[in-house]
């Protein structure tokens, strides 16, 4: 018998527009000498790809087909439009690329390719499937995918938009997300990737004039490919008020020719009021998926945003219109009227939020959030991070502290401030120790004078100080690795000069630093050192720089130094190690000052928390216990041996 081997022929009627970049010389040949043996008859087999049923050579291998077993269209089998012209032979007056119309996009069934199926968990084939309920369908919308950080979420879309593509390769996918994390999408899709889809952005080329990203535009229409765009780049486009035809060309493209828009990291843009909100709900296409791990941020109202930015008139429509009015019906605060003939739901979300956080009827409490999950199950998928039982664990702690006297009286004399940013910002400076009192209204200080004020400071004076050096001392005896994490950047260039002066570590070898300004070559070196190098330590980051995107899981310690009004980007900065390829159990340690502005912006971010999880994570067996956090006396706590003292 035959032995197997390779042939490059695709099959052009079932997968078009692939046998462009093929040599068909060489292909011709080599199976003109198959023909001469075997008159070749192929099937598809999902272990091996398109096989002969005779003589068992391999056509194409498995792991470069994606799913080209076209099912049964529902009204055609044609999936683009047959007047489609190339860019050749375009009307130059026309605007660039092709439109393609809902009945262009014909429904079929599309499926997860197979070497993508063998990879996924349960979660990510109920998302895949979830995605393609709501996008293959005779009715498309959009939908939301709200899957804990480092679940994968990035994986699945790559996988559901190439099998998208494959069925509809005339389709457009645009995906906006914010810039920091566009090198982690490349990175995935070279991982992921079963053809070599171009994958577009500004950044690359440096398209910085509306002409040259016009050119890159052009670039996505006109070819089987994906771009990628910022948010801001997005909205900067949109909302141009330059009336040149370079930029109204440009706006046409990003608003009328996606085919589907994703949005990562969706809950940027969950404020009505900004242009990121405004210009995303312009794009035409109806199929917009946001992707999140931290979905809920501050407000019940920016969920609903975003629901309304994926489904227009979501509280309007026939499935929402008859839930909001039972729960209006069921909820009631003194003095707010329940008055929803103006089309605003101000009232609504304020009534909802009030239920959630201050309802004492725990009854009442339940059935709005199942009436919530009613309204929202055909259009939300939750997965809380069920794999994250796989890890060895998280312990997180927040410990109050009790200020030095010197800190109690800089501390009241922060009162002056009337605005809360400057509160916030000098509490973060003075409760990390009080000689810094004098600096944060001035920009950071370079190494030097830093260094000159550590010359004079007693560290036992700082509460927050010292409890860094206990742990930096901890890490090291126990061999472990220490993350810091602050919104300012004055606490960690403080705390990144002290561990200089008082273990004699030297940056880029014991100390790794990322803030908002640091470049993209230097976050993956500083992230790559980090969790391998053998004399890696101790690791400062910017909470928000270090957001989606970022592994860190050398480090198994976290501090947070100060109280983020945001509660989802703290735990976003607790899940930089927490996560997997974490080998150790992690602690986490959020530090709070007690009796000043920290510990009621404490108060008010775990109700925000409180929020999320009854919402999103109640059950029939749960009560109040269920969402509480146990209080423990500092000196009963003992992680590895060491005493967590206020």
């Amino acid at each position: 018998m035959r032995s197997q081997h390779f042939t490059t022929r695709i099959n052009y009627f079932l997968y078009p527009g692939l046998l462009d970049d093929v040599d068909d010389n060489s292909s011709d040949e080599h199976l003109e000498e198959d023909d001469e043996d075997c008159e070749h008859s192929f099937l598809l087999k999902d272990d091996l790809g398109y096989v002969c049923r005779i003589c068992g050579v391999i056509e194409r291998r498995i792991e470069t087909i994606i799913d080209v077993q076209f099912n049964k269209a529902k009204k055609s089998t044609r999936t683009y439009a047959s007047d489609y012209r190339s860019g050749k032979d375009r009307d130059s007056s026309d605007m660039v690329g092709v439109k393609l119309s809902e009945d262009d996009l014909v429904v079929t069934d599309i499926a997860a390719h197979p070497r993508h199926k063998k990879q996924m968990k349960p979660h990510q084939v109920e998302g895949f499937n979830f995605l393609r309920s709501n996008l293959v369908t005779d009715n498309p919308g959009g939908c939301i995918l709200a899957h804990a950080p480092g679940s994968g979420k990035t994986f699945m879309i790559i996988s559901f938009m190439q099998s998208f593509l494959a069925k509809y390769p005339h389709a457009r996918p645009l995906v906006v997300l914010p810039k920091g994390i566009s090198g982690t999408w490349k990175r995935e899709f070279q991982i992921w990737q079963v053809e070599d889809l171009p994958l577009l952005d500004f950044y690359t080329v440096k398209a910085d004039s509306r002409a040259q990203q016009l050119e890159v535009l052009k670039k996505w229409v006109e070819q089987k490919s994906i771009l990628f765009l910022g948010y801001k780049q997005f909205s900067s486009i949109v909302c141009d008020k330059e009336s040149s035809q370079v930029s109204t060309t440009c706006q046409e493209i990003l608003l009328k020719q996606p085919s589907i828009l994703i949005l990562d990291e969706g809950h940027t843009p969950r404020n009505e009021d900004t242009d990121v909100l405004q210009s995303l709900s312009k794009v035409q296409t109806p199929r917009k998926v946001v992707l999140s791990g931290t979905l809920y941020q501050n407000h019940v109202k920016e969920v609903f945003n975003i629901l309304n930015l994926v489904c227009p008139k979501f509280l309007k429509s026939d499935t929402s219109r008859p839930l909001v009015k039972r729960i209006m019906s069921r909820v009631h605060i003194p003095g707010v009227r329940k008055n929803l003939s103006s089309g605003t739901y101000a009232a609504f979300y304020e009534l909802v939020e009030h239920t959630l956080l201050k309802d004492e009827d725990f009854k009442r409490k339940v059935t709005v959030i199942q009436d919530l999950r009613e309204m929202t199950n055909k259009v939300l998928h939750y997965y809380k991070g069920d794999f994250l039982d796989e890890l060895p664990g998280l312990v997180d702690f927040t410990v109050l502290l009790n200020p030095t006297p010197k800190q109690k009286i800089e501390g009241q004399k922060l009162k002056k401030f009337s605005r809360k940013f400057k509160i916030c910002a000098a509490e973060s400076a003075v409760f990390l120790h009080p000689m810094l009192s004098s600096l944060f209204e001035n920009s950071v200080p370079t190494d030097d004078k830093m260094d000159e004020l550590l010359e004079k400071l007693d560290v036992r004076d700082g509460v927050k100080a010292k409890f860094f050096l206990n742990m930096l001392n901890l890490c090291e005896s126990s061999g472990e690795r220490l993350l810091v994490f602050s919104q300012y950047l004055l606490p960690l260039k403080f705390l990144e000069r002290l561990s200089v002066k008082v273990k004699n570590w030297s940056p880029g070898r014991e100390i790794f630093v990322i803030s908002g300004e640091s470049s993209a070559e230097h976050r993956e070196w500083s992230m790559e050192r980090f969790n391998n190098s053998p004399h890696s330590k101790v690791f400062f980051g910017s909470i928000k720089a270090c957001g989606e995107g970022i592994s860190l899981v050398g480090a198994s310690r976290i501090i947070i130094l100060d109280v983020h009004l945001n509660p989802s980007v703290t735990r976003q900065a607790i899940g930089r190690a927490f996560q997997p390829g974490q080998k150790k159990k992690v602690y986490a340690y959020r530090l709070v000052t007690a009796g000043f502005h920290e510990g009621e912006d404490h108060t008010t971010c775990f109700k925000k928390e409180l929020i999320l999880r009854m919402w999103l994570e109640w059950n029939e067996y749960c009560g109040y216990q269920n969402f509480q956090v146990e209080t423990m006396d500092a000196n009963t706590v003992v992680t590895s041996s060491w005493k967590v003292r206020s």
